[in-house]
């Protein structure tokens, strides 16, 4: 429940888009560096390694990046302001002047950009908390 202290914040991005990405950066987040940076060989004679390695290629990150580059400018503005309010740039109460940050910043990068903050599942979940929503109130398999 919201309190009174929270403002009413209108996001052009849904709880439940948010709540996907917050899915997918957390498998993302778990990788490691690379070790080898070319094994020569396959997964199966590395113990599958590779999987938990952070690649250029990695297939997480890929799908982060069609969803986000899938979505308008103004849900991208959103994902943004929503990373730097969790991450504590801005307060909730600060939103507007966040937003408008967030929008004089856009770019045709910001995919690669929130994979590029170290903790951004959870920036993104503490802002949603911050504006009274939750993930646990969304079936995020429904996208």
């Amino acid at each position: 429940m919201r309190s009174e202290q929270t403002p009413d914040i209108e996001l052009a991005v849904s709880t439940e888009q948010v709540c996907f990405i917050i899915t997918k950066a957390r498998q993302f987040e778990v990788k490691d560096l690379p070790t080898v940076p070319d094994p020569g060989s396959n997964d199966s004679d590395d113990r599958m390694v590779s999987v938990l390695e952070a690649r250029a290629g990695d297939p997480v990150a890929q799908e982060i990046r069609a969803f986000v580059d899938a979505m308008d400018e103004d849900q991208q503005i959103d994902l943004v302001t929503l990373a730097w309010v969790g991450r504590g740039d801005y307060d909730i109460g600060e939103w507007q002047e966040a937003r408008e940050q967030a929008a004089a910043a856009h770019n045709d990068r910001t995919a690669d950009y929130l994979l590029g903050l170290p903790l951004l599942s959870e920036f993104l979940e503490d802002a949603l908390s911050d504006c009274g929503r939750s993930c646990e109130d969304e079936e995020v398999g429904r996208l």
